[in-house]
């Protein structure tokens, strides 16, 4: 069944109606998610999420068998794709492949807003 989450935010405050806004993990104070479509939304293909990260934080150093693609909505970051390392403003969009070692990082006073489609791991 088809779903839409209205925009309740504002300014930086980026909010969907009826998506809870969750702690990313514990060990990372400043990090949140919000899964704007996925499990809860039966989307059996993808999930799009939002995440946000205050000055200060950082996501994990992980990989992935799943791609991710990536769009910055606000503040300014520098991401680190296996060992190279670039600096990403509002709008630019990233491609990060499987198995690719990445990492968010907030650059400057402003929190970093960004959207991440990934594929549901149980698709085919």
């Amino acid at each position: 069944m088809s779903v839409i989450h209205r925009f309740i935010g504002k300014d930086k405050d980026y909010r969907w109606e009826g998506v809870a806004v969750r702690e990313y993990d514990e060990e990372f104070l400043g990090v949140t998610r919000q899964i704007i479509i996925g499990p809860e939304d039966a989307s059996n293909n993808f999930h799009l999420r939002y995440f946000r990260l205050e000055p200060g934080s950082h996501s994990h150093l992980e990989s992935h068998p799943h791609e991710h693609g990536v769009i910055i909505l606000h503040g300014r970051a520098r991401v680190q794709l296996n060992n190279e390392y670039f600096e990403v403003k509002p709008y630019d969009a990233i491609f990060i492949s499987g198995n690719d070692l990445h990492q968010f990082t907030p650059i400057g006073n402003e929190p970093l807003g960004f959207l991440c489609v990934i594929k549901d791991k149980n698709s085919k």
